[in-house]
């Protein structure tokens, strides 16, 4: 269950987050990585961050690799941006939301298009 404290806090740290990696890290590994959401612990001492990465498999698994491999650094980033009793420890993890709603929507509309079809044969048919 979430509480507003920790909803509150995901939102700053991804704000944090999202500002740390557009400005402060030059990894050529990183590419075009959005952070789509951050849940936090209740006690606020860990966070997982949910990254979206444009591309494709390669491009997502190196992003992937170099977001891991700055996270102590976000880490000492977030610590001065945000103001926290305990700066929480960072979980990075791909979040692929995006693509499955495509691929669905996808689906979705290749059925529709197949009952139009059908429709129009039975239309043709009579």
């Amino acid at each position: 269950m979430s509480t507003n404290r920790t909803e509150s806090v995901g939102r700053e740290i991804q704000r944090a987050i999202s500002e740390i990696l557009r400005t402060e890290i030059d990894d050529p590994l990183i590419g075009f990585v959005t952070v789509t959401g951050v849940d936090m612990s209740p006690d606020l001492k860990y966070a997982r961050v949910y990254v979206s990465v444009l591309g494709d498999e390669e491009a997502k698994t190196a992003s992937m690799k170099g977001v891991r491999r700055a996270r102590k650094f976000i880490r000492g980033q977030l610590a001065e941006r945000v103001e926290l009793r305990y700066v929480p420890e960072l979980t990075f993890e791909l979040d692929e939301t995006a693509e499955k709603a495509q691929r669905i929507e996808e689906l979705l509309r290749s059925d529709a298009e197949e009952l139009d079809i059908e429709e129009s044969d039975k239309d043709g048919a009579d």
